[in-house]
């Protein structure tokens, strides 16, 4: 007599652990961790990580989607490595989360020469598209970053506005030595200046390069002070090198957040996407200068002293963590910008003309376009830059291991106090 299975089609096979329940546990997980982050006052760095995961998702979702459009396979989309936590497939891909959280893939079949790729496959493999295509798909990702830097600049410009300094005093600084000339002067904290040596004052950015002119020199400055006028005398130290001498008093500028018209933010931030653009060119050149070179091998040794030009060495994602989380506690605006800094920085040396990096997949295939001849396809051989990939892959594990240490044990100030 056959038994009857009465198992319902839905359930789960004996042994095995139900995907729904899989993800109910990781949802369960990841709130508890947002739980701790509020109560313990690391929210600010949690939303931080969560935006790092986002810009790594995008990123890989603007390979996804190209590669999707010219009808290649996709038969993964995961956020992270090594063993799954949860998947879920939809058609021919499968989309989920990984146990170690170091970044984001998507699996695109054939993307060399060395891949096996069943036959009936082989025609949608990445391999076998037109040059255009396989272009757009290796660039999809570092456009990505572009674009999520524009948008945020645009939010940051229209939306939360741009610190711009006021004509109110806003903080006072102090000298090695004593009090600064402000504070001698008697300078509070929000008197708003109307006036300095009788002529009236439009902006704050005329006052430094006033000042700086006259060490030693009074200065009277005419300021509201609630319903009064007061006036005040300070006489600039000299802060100056020998030879070039420069006035100093302690003042610093409040500052409010000015939004503009959307129209005129898509233009500003059109602009700064492309100063920042060229600024991170020149640092990534200044980066492997011999100056910036030995600094960054004498404060892995413990020698140098993480200040000034020393921190401007490169950081690791711990030290962004911690950056941009000093950002968000410092303001909204600032870790706006700061996350378009990122985007840019990884859009650009994502493009570096080497494997495993995305411009190492730009680089083969225009290799391959200029070998190519009519009605005669040509492959490169990748096997024949493992030896490169593997070079390659090791310094940026040798370099990013001593990378994190130093922003553990030697971590730069906090640019925001």
């Amino acid at each position: 007599m056959t038994q009857l299975n009465t198992r319902r089609q839905e359930d789960p096979e004996p042994g095995t652990v139900d995907n729904r329940e899989r993800l109910v546990r990781l949802a369960y997980f990841v709130t508890v961790l947002f739980v701790l982050a509020v109560v313990s006052g690391f929210f600010p760095f949690a939303i931080v990580i969560f935006a790092l995961i986002a810009i790594v998702m995008i990123h890989e979702l603007g390979h996804f989607l190209t590669a999707k459009w010219a009808g290649m396979k996709v038969t993964e989309y995961f956020f992270g490595f090594g063993p799954k936590l949860w998947s879920v497939r939809r058609g021919e891909t499968e989309y989920g989360i990984k146990a170690l959280p170091l970044g984001g893939y998507v699996r695109i079949i054939g993307m060399n020469n060395l891949e096996q790729v069943d036959p009936a496959d082989e025609p949608r493999t990445y391999r076998q598209q037109s040059f255009p295509k396989r272009m757009a798909v290796a660039v999809a990702g570092s456009f990505m970053h572009f674009v999520m830097a524009f948008i945020l600049l645009f939010v940051l410009w229209a939306a939360v506005g741009v610190p711009k300094p006021t004509l109110t005093v806003g903080e006072l600084s102090s000298i090695k030595g004593g009090e600064s000339p402000a504070v001698a002067a008697g300078f509070h904290v929000g008197d708003h200046i109307l006036a300095v040596d009788g002529k009236v004052v439009h902006s704050w950015s005329s006052l430094p390069k006033f000042i700086q002119k006259r060490p030693g020199k009074p200065v009277e400055f005419t300021v509201q002070r609630g319903n009064d006028l007061v006036r005040l005398t300070a006489v600039p130290t000299d802060v100056g090198e020998k030879g070039h001498p420069s006035g100093f008093i302690g003042i610093g500028a409040a500052s409010r957040n000015a939004r503009t018209n959307p129209l005129a933010a898509v233009a500003d931030a059109g602009k700064d996407v492309g100063s920042l653009t060229t600024g991170t060119f020149r640092a990534l050149g200044s980066l492997f200068s011999p100056g910036h070179l030995s600094s960054y091998a004498d404060q892995l040794g413990g020698h140098g002293a993480v200040s000034g030009k020393d921190a401007e060495r490169p950081i690791s994602v711990v030290g962004f963590v911690r950056v941009a989380g000093q950002a968000a506690q410092h303001g909204t605006s600032d870790l706006i910008f700061l996350l378009a800094v990122i985007n840019i920085f990884v859009g650009i040396f994502n493009m570096v003309p080497l494997l495993p990096l995305d411009g190492g997949h730009v680089v083969i295939g225009v290799y391959e376009r200029v070998r190519s001849r009519k009605g005669r396809r040509y492959h490169a051989d990748v096997a024949k830059l493992l030896p490169l990939t593997a070079a390659v892959v090791m310094v940026l594990i040798v370099f990013g291991t001593a990378t994190i240490y130093l922003d553990i044990v030697r971590p730069i100030a906090n640019p925001f106090r």
